[in-house]
């Protein structure tokens, strides 16, 4: 018998059909022997109907009160799968965030888990009950109802499977699995049995929306078995997703790119003319920092009479916050000559573990570019990926001349040879 986590997003639990169907793959799942913890989201479209409500009375709610409102979206949901699960005779008990007790810090809307108290899921779980848990939420020290942002279900469900160091947490999504990219974007993408958690999290952070950045950061501290199946699958299928692995040894395909993600959220700035001198960049950053804007990629140009130029990137909702921070505070306190900046840019990024023994990938990358006349605007790389900035109407074009370039459409040699 295993104990596994499944979790299941918005689309999953998008009507009442749809939850009969996650009930019945629950079912299946029981009836096999295993424990069950069950982790759902709110009904597809369910938080931005809340949200959409809240500023409708301000446009600038309360940051407490929107955590409130956001989380009863998967209120909803435990409950109504709870019933489905009931109809079909099996022992199920539904529980918020804040009932489980999972503890998180106080950043409103972006909360971090802190700890889990599984005793009340263990109890259940020895008892054969199904336990449902509402993603996206928990609890500060305070009793205050926080949420974890956009996508934290799927933290939810692998901090879960932490806690209760289960045998595999399962993400059920619209998708059957990780790709090498957007096959809405590239209908030759193709579905990868296996990825390695170092690639899986930089896929992640650099715009995939297979999982929350923040559940593979989990997953591959506290080794939580993780694997992308679709939900949209018949019950009993035995498809097997894409799988997370622990160790580049375990993958099966050693393809020098696994993927290209991208980003259409980005936004460059540049302050431009400021002193070239030590400190310069904390006067820049520091104040952004200041104030809670993240800051991605970075480019100090070279020093032209004692000046420099300096660009980074930020999300594109950060933007104009970002380019008053700058105007009102860093220009003046530096003696920037300007600050100017472009939020219709994307980031195309290369992916993948076999960068690491291979030379020349970024030159073929940038070769293929030059030659549909995509032009690069920033670079940044790091052992297993290569970013570039471009201009956002070259970006669709930029990932299939990729694509295309690191044939990711065939399989890996090694798997060519298989009999």
């Amino acid at each position: 018998m295993s104990l596994i986590v499944q979790k299941y997003g918005g689309t999953s639990m998008g009507s009442p059909e749809r939850i009969r169907e996650v009930a019945r793959r629950v079912e299946r799942f029981v009836k096999d022997g295993h424990q069950l913890v069950v982790v759902v989201s709110a009904m597809s479209g369910e938080t931005n109907r809340l949200l959409g409500l809240a500023k409708e009375l301000n446009p600038e709610p309360d940051p407490r009160e929107i955590d409130v409102i956001a989380s009863t979206g998967e209120q909803v949901s435990i409950g109504l799968l709870a019933i489905a699960l009931h109809r079909l005779v099996l022992k199920a008990k539904s529980y918020t965030g804040f009932q489980v007790r999972i503890l998180t810090d106080d950043a409103y809307s972006k909360a971090r888990i802190l700890s889990i108290d599984e005793t009340n899921i263990r109890k259940d779980l020895d008892e054969g009950n199904v336990v449902v848990v509402a993603g996206f939420q928990g609890i500060d020290d305070k009793g205050n109802i926080t949420t974890l942002g956009r996508g934290g279900s799927d933290t939810t469900g692998v901090a879960i499977a932490a806690a209760l160091t289960a045998d595999e947490c399962q993400i059920y999504t619209d998708v059957d699995g990780v790709y090498t990219t957007d096959p809405r974007l590239v209908p030759d993408a193709r579905r990868l049995d296996t990825i390695t958690f170092e690639e899986m999290l930089e896929l992640a952070s650099l715009g995939s929306k297979v999982l929350q950045i923040r559940s593979v950061e989990f997953a591959g501290k506290y080794k939580v078995k993780l694997r992308v199946l679709s939900s949209f699958t018949d019950v009993n299928s035995t498809d097997m997703g894409t799988l997370i692995t622990f160790e580049e040894e375990e993958a099966m395909e050693q393809a020098i790119i696994s993927g290209i993600a991208f980003n259409r959220d980005e936004a460059k700035i540049t302050v431009r003319g400021v002193p070239d001198k030590p400190g310069i960049a904390y006067s820049i950053l520091g104040p952004v920092a200041d104030a809670n804007i993240d800051v991605d990629m970075i480019i100090q140009n070279a020093s032209l009479e004692g000046l420099t130029d300096f660009s980074f990137t930020v999300h594109r909702n950060e933007f104009k916050r970002a380019m008053q921070v700058l105007n009102d505070t860093v220009k003046p306190a530096t003696g920037a000559r300007e600050v100017v900046g472009d939020d219709r840019i994307a980031k195309v990024s290369l992916v993948g573990i076999g960068m690491r023994t291979h030379a020349g990938i970024a030159s073929r990358m940038f070769g293929a570019l030059a030659r549909e006349n995509v032009n690069i605007q920033m670079i940044s790389t790091s052992e297993i990926k290569t970013s570039v900035v471009v201009d956002e109407k070259y970006m669709e074009l930029a990932v299939r001349v990729l694509h295309r370039e690191f044939e990711l459409d065939k399989p890996p040699v090694e798997e060519k040879m298989k009999p």
